[in-house]
């Protein structure tokens, strides 16, 4: 009986005393040297030296650790050594974190649909979940072609690092694609191509205007356009503009975006506007927007992807 109260006074200690050690990292994953000299790393119940109802207190997601258990604790802090499967949806999902992310849609950008958390982990393994997105931080990091842990500068790094023609990373190769397909040749475009990558536009021809307060003179983040984790837009693009425009302000309105037959013009129209109207940049696109040239037809017959047909995108 002495020896078993004795533990329990290690163990408790041991948590109580690594909890400033672990929050100063931006790794919420705990690792082996969890507790003193890892005495509490391998436990599968957190609930030895965590009391539930004060984990978190005082920040917003006190209620639903309090409400949903120590099941939450796997989802942020990782497995404990345990082997337990990471449940990243128990928090983030449309009724308790609806807006982190958003999850509408009926297309993702899931690896395996069998198993969404699985999915999360692949590109957010250590995320610090303080609701300022880091590149570096939150997305994970995977060995370059030389094997070194590579550093996520932008969303789109990290994006391109798959998409690429020569060196994508392993057990994520995209296979069976044409040459010019922006699946494989998306960083050849966006780094020495397309108006939206490196090679930024100056801002003339047909499009020679922005929204008030738009940064154009930036680089433009694939995830602007594209939503990764929901939207009933084929491509991956956004459906309304709260799931993307990162340029945009922060007040504005959410507008829809719907794409059919290959017309872009409501998701255009959202950061770019006329200076000059010309054709029918008055013209409704048809989410309350107006200012892009053309609100009907394919967009992708002069303007396509990556490449520098007449103004390019």
């Amino acid at each position: 009986m002495k020896k078993l109260i004795f533990l329990v006074i290690i163990l408790l200690t041991s948590c109580n005393s690594n909890d400033s050690q672990e929050t100063v990292s931006n790794n919420l994953i705990v690792t082996s040297s969890h507790g003193i000299d890892g005495a509490a790393y391998g436990l599968a119940d957190c609930g030895a030296c965590h009391a539930i109802n004060v984990i978190h207190e005082g920040l917003n997601i006190h209620d639903i650790v309090a409400n949903k258990g120590f099941v939450t604790c796997i989802g942020c802090h990782g497995d404990n050594g345990t082997g337990e499967s990471r449940p990243c949806t128990v928090c983030h999902n449309p009724t308790d974190l609806p807006l982190h992310p958003q999850q509408s849609g009926h297309l993702t950008h899931n690896f395996n649909t069998d198993s969404i958390d699985k999915d999360c982990v692949t590109c957010h393994f250590s995320s610090d979940m303080n609701g300022n997105f880091v590149p570096n931080i939150d997305l994970t990091s995977y060995p370059n072609v030389n094997g070194q842990q590579q550093i996520n500068n932008s969303i789109s790094e990290f994006c391109l690092s798959c998409h690429n023609r020569d060196n994508p990373q392993t057990g994520f190769e995209i296979t069976n694609q044409d040459y010019n397909h922006p699946l494989i040749a998306m960083q050849d475009n966006y780094n020495f191509v397309d108006k939206h990558g490196w090679t930024n536009g100056i801002g003339t021809r047909t499009y020679n205007g922005l929204r008030p307060n738009y940064q154009y003179f930036s680089l433009v983040e694939c995830t602007d356009c594209h939503a990764m984790h929901g939207t009933n837009n084929e491509s991956l693009i956004i459906d309304s503009a709260s799931k993307g425009t990162s340029k945009l302000p922060t007040d504005s309105e959410d507008y829809s975006v719907t794409i059919t037959g290959g017309n872009s013009a409501q998701l255009c129209v959202l950061c770019h506007q006329m200076q000059d109207i010309v054709e029918q940049g008055d013209k409704n696109t048809g989410n309350g927007l107006t200012g892009v040239h053309a609100v009907s037809g394919d967009c992708s017959t002069c303007h396509s992807h990556g490449e520098t047909v007449q103004a390019g995108l």
